[in-house]
């Protein structure tokens, strides 16, 4: 797991070059950034339960086999498991914002899901619609500007939902 920087100076060192002004002017951009990015994970985070039941919620309204007998999350073990994976998901996507870096998303969280979902016979369709509904409502979450640092978050915001896009597409 890195964050940016170690990612950066790890590519560099791999090269055995000095980090380019790019490099440097990238990071300097995300460190001039970071209380929006820290911003950002608090909102999610303290919306964290509402963001997932919302989330769940919407699901089974459009998706209302996963809760009929027989479905994935018929019975309160399953429908507390599917919100678990949900909020596991929404956590470790929380990570990666912090850090700047989807490597700790991908390696604790993603890596081997989809098969093991198939293995348990969850349909990851429906598990990446749920991740989509996440996405969509942290992000209006983290994007209202009230009571948050000031300035353009479209960088910011394109970036967090890149890593529910990559949730979602590691599932489907």
């Amino acid at each position: 797991m890195f964050d940016a920087f170690a990612k950066v100076v790890a590519e560099a060192d791999t090269r055995g070059a000095y980090l380019s002004a790019s490099q440097i002017d990238a990071l300097s951009s995300m460190v001039a950034e970071g209380n929006k990015r820290l911003d950002t994970v608090n909102r999610i985070t303290s919306n964290s339960s509402a963001i997932v039941a919302n989330a769940a919620r919407a699901l089974f309204d459009e998706q209302p086999q996963l809760i009929a007998p027989g479905g994935n999350a018929y019975t309160n073990r399953r429908m507390a498991a599917c919100l678990r994976d949900m909020e596991i998901i929404l956590r470790y996507v929380t990570y990666a914002i912090f850090a700047g870096d989807a490597s700790v998303l991908d390696d604790r969280c993603l890596n081997g899901l989809r098969e093991t979902y198939l293995a348990l016979g969850t349909p990851g369709a429906s598990v990446a619609v749920g991740v989509g509904k996440m996405k969509d409502a942290a992000i209006a979450i983290a994007n209202d500007p009230n009571g948050i640092t000031r300035g353009d978050c479209s960088n910011l915001m394109s970036e967090v939902g890149g890593y529910f896009d990559r949730a979602a597409a590691a599932v489907a």
